[in-house]
C-alpha cells in the first residue's frame, strides 16, 4: 500500500499537505540536537581538521573574495533564503504540473534525503562556519537583518543542525532533476549549474563547509537509491481510472 501511494503523483493539495506534515516533523526533530552546543563545536573541530588535511578549508578566502565585492554579501544572503524554499518549491510544483510521471521518484527522493539527514543532526550536532569562532561573517543577518541565531527563529530553527547540508542537498535533487526532464536545453543547463550555484551560496555566506555539502551529497545519493528501491517505474504504475464523457467515450 506505502509502495503504491509513493509510486502515484496526487492532487496538489495532497501533496502539499504530506510535505507539510514532513517539514513540521522535520523540525521537530532537527531541533532535537540544539542545547549540546559543547559537541556541535567539537563536531565542527572535527570537520575543520578534516578539511585541513585534505586541503580543502578555503571557506574563509571564499567569503572574503565576495565581501570585497559591492552588493555581493546582501545578494548572495538573499539568495540563501530565497533559493531553498521558494525555489525548491518553484521546481517541485512544476515536476508535479509538467511530469506527473516524473514527480513520485523527485518527491520521495526529498523526503528519504530528509530522513536520512536528520539522523544526521541527531547523531552530530555541528556548528555552521558563523558560529566556528574561526573568523566567519554571519552574510545572512549582517546583509538580510535576519539574525537566524534569534530566539526567534530558534523556537523554529536549529542552528547547530549543520551536517549534513540540505540546502545543498535539496539543490542537487532539483538540479540533476531538472537537468534530466526539462526539454529546454538553456532550461536544463540552468538545471545543471544550480547544485553549484548553491555550493557558492552557502559557503560565501559562511552557513556550511565544503564536507557538510559534500555529506548533504550522500544524503540524496542514499535516498535517491531508497526510491529506486520503493517507487514503482512509471511503465508498471497503476493508470489513472477514466471518465466516460456525455457522449459515452472514455
Amino acid at each position: 500500500m506505502v509502495r503504491s501511494w509513493l509510486s502515484q503523483s496526487h492532487s496538489g493539495a495532497r501533496e502539499i499537505a504530506g510535505l507539510a506534515v514532513l517539514y513540521g516533523v522535520y523540525e521537530v526533530v532537527r531541533g532535537a540536537g540544539g542545547e549540546n552546543v559543547q559537541a556541535a563545536m567539537s563536531h565542527t573541530a572535527d570537520i575543520i581538521d578534516v578539511e585541513r588535511t585534505l586541503g580543502v578549508y578555503v571557506e574563509r578566502s571564499v567569503q572574503q573574495a565576495f565581501e570585497a565585492i559591492p552588493y555581493a554579501p546582501a545578494f548572495l544572503g538573499l539568495l540563501y533564503m530565497l533559493l531553498h524554499f521558494a525555489g525548491t518549491a518553484v521546481a517541485l510544483t512544476w515536476i508535479h504540473r509538467k511530469h506527473p510521471d516524473r514527480f513520485p521518484l523527485v518527491r520521495t527522493t526529498f523526503v528519504a534525503a530528509t530522513a536520512l539527514a536528520l539522523v544526521g543532526y541527531v547523531l552530530f550536532p555541528a556548528a555552521p562556519p558563523r558560529l566556528a569562532g574561526e573568523g566567519f561573517s554571519d552574510t545572512v543577518t549582517t546583509s538580510t537583518g535576519l539574525n537566524l541565531s534569534s530566539d526567534v527563529l530558534g523556537a523554529l530553527y536549529n542552528p547547530f543542525a549543520a551536517v549534513p547540508s540540505l540546502h545543498f542537498g535539496y539543490a542537487l535533487i532539483v538540479g540533476v532533476a531538472i537537468a534530466a526532464i526539462a526539454r529546454n536545453r538553456v532550461v536544463r543547463v540552468l538545471g545543471a549549474l544550480y547544485p553549484a550555484l548553491m555550493l557558492l551560496i552557502i559557503v560565501a555566506t559562511g552557513n556550511h563547509f565544503f564536507l557538510d555539502a559534500a555529506l548533504g551529497g550522500v544524503a540524496v545519493l542514499l535516498g535517491w537509491l531508497l526510491a529506486r528501491a520503493v517507487v514503482a517505474p512509471p511503465a508498471r504504475r497503476p493508470a489513472a481510472p477514466r471518465v466516460a464523457t456525455s457522449a459515452g467515450r472514455a
